[in-house]
């Protein structure tokens, strides 16, 4: 299958049931979701509901409890160990929070290791494109700070910029900007924005992304598709001119 095809769906989840992370027992039955490539969704739901675990699944972060997950066109439940890695290397995913940085390195080598990882060079080797994701998450003057100097409304950047350092044509992020203050979670909606419109310092491509929130207020006029767990039911809302109550 050709998994260029720009009519071939980004993610396509089938009758997936959604398990939990750590113990395994099923969060949400019977999921059936398309994200056609350049789409901007959010998905709502109370704390607890199962967001995270969902997102893990359709990006291939989990295995589905049952039902068929494609990413690009690719069935990744059963699909050979290369071929999975060749299709999760077209995905970022942003962990709430922004995810541990490693706390013996600065902000700037935690970047590089994350490309270095995938493409066996060195840091110096990295360090003209580290710079640039720097400079586009508005990191390059805490380039040398480490996790115990940075502060907490800068750490979720630093997961951010891991994930595009590796140029992923999907983006998942688990509730970004949440506990920020509020000129961060200002600046964490312009810059998605600006990624799903296709900014210029990060190619002119338009990425797809996927985002989770507790509140969809926070997203009210952005011009995205909306979808919704609730009482353990998932749901897509689409273009919502009024969004549903999360709680």
């Amino acid at each position: 299958m050709d998994t260029t095809n720009s009519n071939i769906p980004a993610i396509a989840a089938t009758d997936v049931d959604v398990a939990s992370t750590w113990s395994q027992r099923v969060r949400l039955r019977g999921v059936n979701w398309t994200v056609q490539r350049g789409e901007y969704w959010v998905v709502g739901g109370p704390h607890g509901a199962g967001k995270t675990d969902l997102l893990m699944t359709v990006a291939g972060l989990n295995r589905p409890a049952a039902g068929s997950v494609r990413i690009f066109g690719r069935e990744i439940v059963n699909a050979a160990e290369k071929e999975f890695l060749e299709q999760r290397a077209r995905i970022g995913f942003v962990f709430k929070g922004g995810g541990r940085m490693f706390t013996d390195l600065t902000v700037a080598e935690n970047v590089a290791l994350a490309i270095c990882y995938h493409r066996n060079c060195s840091l110096e080797d990295a360090s003209a494109e580290v710079a640039s994701i720097l400079e586009m998450t508005g990191l390059s003057s805490r380039a040398s700070e480490t996790a115990q100097t940075l502060g907490s409304d800068w750490l979720p950047r630093v997961g951010l910029a891991r994930a595009l350092a590796l140029k992923p044509e999907v983006l998942f992020l688990d509730e970004p900007g949440a506990g920020l203050a509020a000129r961060h979670r200002e600046w964490w909606l312009n810059f998605l924005a600006q990624l799903s419109a296709g900014a210029p310092q990060a190619g002119g491509r338009k990425m797809t992304l996927i985002a989770a929130t507790n509140d969809f207020a926070l997203w009210s006029g952005r011009g995205q598709l909306y979808g919704l767990i609730k009482d353990k039911q998932w749901q897509v809302v689409g273009e919502a001119a009024e969004f549903p109550q999360i709680e």
